[in-house]
């Protein structure tokens, strides 16, 4: 794929997050969708790609009235959209569609219109972890990070500053769900969720969701807004069950999309302004720090301590407060997605002086999926 040859021209988030009992999880796909179409003057008729995830895209198009020639319904967690977003470009490119809408909304507080999840009992998840307890993140999660903390030696001060440096960029941000300052005892002493995780260290639970419209290069420049291009994407899978990564360690899908997106776009890690990387939990900023190879694993979590990712650090991470503090619907991918076009259109609540290239790096599942887009807003 091309650098730079497909933009984002519209990105919008559902007027309200947080808690929203009053829509449904469809009308939140469709209040993020127009938000979008306004944002870059479009309408629904403009639109003849669409992509999306847990809604299917037959559901969204139907609902808006819209008639594509091109659909993605890639479902692999939090991190679909950054797939959703790799995918739709080259679609643009191969001229298989000219303008995509990518929307996600979740009703994850309120459940209004959503199904409940749960784990089939005859599948790999089923037959062989959740019979011993391992059913959902909280549960899921520690397993991998124990290993992580004690092969590289991090500390569970270390852990819960990533929950600290979250709150203070969240404390910028109006639309944050929790602003109120914490510290590492504060962290360490919230109420114990799963070993190592007390609460502070594990995402919200909110309603909300968000949407992208994405069009050629060549077209970019006619819209309202800052065109922010896409200058390298990477995804890949590993394992539905997080007892069987490779290494728990390092995650091979990270390890796989990462440097792929950085080889497209032909940067280095030294050229990055920002960084988004999707925090469900505190530990997940660790391993992509790592496994993206801005630095030996054994460095992240001293980096962070020493506060080079907060604000005024040398590496903004998470600008928005991430999902431990701006908001977290169940997939927060798209809202990481959001904030980095909003860095790079200049327009973020905590904005990072001069920003031109973001990273956004999701995580689907339990380290199940990888997706990273690497933004510009320089041709």
């Amino acid at each position: 794929m091309r650098q730079n040859a497909v933009a984002v021209v519209g990105a919008a988030e559902t007027t309200r997050l947080g808690v929203i009992p009053d829509m449904s999880q469809i009308q939140l796909h469709a209040d993020a969708a127009l938000n979008a179409l306004a944002d870059c003057g479009l309408k629904l008729s403009d639109i003849d790609g669409i992509a999306t995830a847990v809604e299917t895209p037959q559901q969204i198009a139907h609902y808006l009235g819209i008639t594509p020639t091109w659909v993605d319904g890639t479902s692999v967690g939090g991190c679909s959209f950054m797939l959703h977003v790799r995918h739709a470009a080259a679609a643009i490119e191969a001229g298989l569609c000219s303008t995509v809408l990518i929307t996600h909304a979740e009703s994850g507080k309120s459940m209004i219109g959503k199904s409940p999840r749960f784990t089939a009992p005859d599948s790999l998840n089923g037959q062989f972890e959740a019979p011993y307890g391992v059913v959902g993140p909280p549960s899921m999660f520690p397993i991998p990070v124990l290993r992580y903390m004690k092969t590289h030696g991090i500390t569970h001060e270390q852990l819960a500053m990533v929950a600290v440096v979250q709150r203070e960029w969240a404390a910028l941000n109006p639309r944050a769900t929790m602003k109120a300052p914490i510290t590492v005892e504060d962290v360490l002493n919230s109420k114990m969720i799963a070993y190592p995780f007390r609460i502070l260290q594990c995402c919200l639970v909110t309603d909300g969701g968000g949407a992208l419209i994405l069009t050629s290069a060549e077209r970019a420049k006619d819209f309202p807004h800052k065109p922010v291009y896409i200058m390298g994407t990477g995804e890949s899978v590993e394992t539905p069950m997080v007892s069987q990564m490779q290494s728990f360690d390092s995650s091979r899908a990270f390890r796989t999309a990462g440097p792929a997106a950085f080889r497209e776009a032909g940067i280095t890690h030294s050229d990055v302004d920002h960084l988004m990387i999707y925090d469900a939990f505190a530990h997940l900023p660790l391993y992509g720090l790592g496994d993206l190879g801005f630095m030996p694993h054994e460095d992240t979590g001293p980096f962070i301590a020493a506060g080079h990712t907060r604000p005024g650090g040398q590496l903004p991470l998470n600008t928005n407060g991430g999902g431990l503090s701006y908001m977290h619907s169940g997939m927060y991918g798209m809202y990481a997605l959001q904030e980095s076009v909003r860095q790079l259109r200049g327009i973020a609540p905590a904005q990072v002086a001069e920003a031109t290239i973001s990273v956004c790096h999701g995580v689907g599942g339990m380290f199940a999926a990888s997706g990273t887009v690497i933004f510009t807003n320089e041709t």
